[in-house]
């Protein structure tokens, strides 16, 4: 296997980059938007080079290159046979999420989700006019749960869809099969349509873990799901802004494209062109990196245990690592770590405040000068 190097320093500062101009002019490591800071490999750059150098950048449709690309990469990545008829191109993921909530229901419904979560699954409902319910996520010996007891007491008559996170965004999760299982029959009991957002199934650091596409459980449970997948956070592209939807049920197709119309532009042909390159060559890539995200985790894992009253649990799953602050007893936790020089994102955005999400997406070294800060600010305060 070539090898990769992800210790290479590569400075980001001064290209317009949300990650890091968000701190320019300050000493403050940005470890908090899910944005790695290695660079795109070689075969999605000579890719791009390539479709810029026929010159002409102008509308494109999917490719049909890419769409055989895309079913064969589930079919060897999850065992997951769909049609190519399913895919539903998008300019990004969270566009996607939007889109869900417009596609089930009507305006005044409900759409529910588990909390801490990624921030706009939480603004998407409001945004579409429907109810947002939220309902704690449960912590036990095991790590964290959907609580399924608490879901099923907080759904009304009005509640159209579901907002699954999967793996889950902060807390790292890869859900197993069954508690997927328990989770699709409630939602088949109150006939739901899930929305699930997949974009970290190709980032699963627990050797013991694996990520189980929620479409293939059951045929009950594809006829209800929108899956929402990407190569953005995968192979570290998502300035590009290509992802899809997957829907095997017509109707719910039908009415997620009628949600789309007028609103939703086409992807653009660099993000496609990127998508396949690192779909159909990038694999090396990832599976080096994978080792080089898990190695960084336990490193997080292992000084977090050091930095009472911090708590955290280890990620299944993801770059990122939800902290839980609380025991500083501090109203902004964020503020007082990027007082210390390290800009961790407030848990608040992702319903619970009092914890950070920190993202270990970075070389080595530059983590280690985080965790040091952290620790001495602990010592000083």
């Amino acid at each position: 296997m070539p090898t990769f190097d992800f210790d290479r320093p590569i400075d980001r500062r001064g290209t317009a980059s949300l990650k890091w101009e968000k701190y320019a002019h300050r000493d403050i490591i940005p470890l908090w938007v899910a944005d790695m800071d290695f660079a795109a490999q070689t075969v999605i750059l000579d890719a791009i080079k390539t479709r810029i150098d026929h010159g002409v950048l102008g509308y494109s449709r999917p490719p049909a290159s890419l769409v055989e690309t895309v079913v064969d990469m589930l079919q060897q990545q999850f065992a997951w046979t769909i049609q190519p008829e399913w895919i539903v191109w998008l300019p990004g993921l969270v566009t996607g999420i939007n889109v869900a909530c417009r596609t089930a229901g009507n305006d005044g419904d409900a759409v529910v989700t588990a909390v801490p979560v990624y921030p706009p699954f939480l603004s998407a409902p409001q945004l579409a006019r429907r109810e947002l319910i939220t309902v704690p996520m449960r912590l036990d010996d095991h790590g964290w749960h959907w609580d399924l007891e608490a879901l099923e007491a907080r759904l009304t008559p009005a509640t159209r869809l579901l907002l699954l996170c999967s793996p889950h965004n902060p807390v790292g999760r890869a859900f197993r099969r069954d508690e997927l299982i328990d989770l699709i029959a409630i939602c088949e009991r109150h006939d739901l349509v899930i929305c699930s957002d997949e974009i970290h199934g190709d980032l699963i650091l627990d050797p013991a873990s694996r990520h189980i596409p929620t479409a293939t459980i059951s045929p009950a449970a594809r006829d209800r799901c929108i899956t929402l997948m990407a190569p953005s956070k995968t192979f570290n592209i998502p300035g590009l802004g290509c992802s899809f939807a997957v829907i095997g049920n017509d109707r719910l197709r039908h009415r997620f494209r009628q949600a789309m119309a007028g609103i939703v532009p086409d992807v653009n042909v660099l993000g496609y062109t990127a998508a396949e390159a690192a779909y159909r060559d990038g694999w090396d890539w990832h599976r080096a990196l994978l080792e080089y995200l898990r190695q960084n985790r336990d490193l997080v894992f292992r000084e977090i245990g050091r930095m009472p009253p911090l708590q955290t649990t280890l990620p299944e799953a993801t770059y990122l690592a939800w902290i839980d602050a609380r025991g500083l007893e501090m109203e902004n936790p964020t503020a007082f770590f990027e007082a210390a020089g390290v800009g961790l994102s407030d848990g608040k955005d992702f319903g619970a405040a009092g914890y950070v999400r920190l993202n270990f997406g970075c070389r080595r070294a530059l983590l280690e000068d985080a965790l040091a800060r952290m620790r001495q600010a602990l010592k000083n305060r």
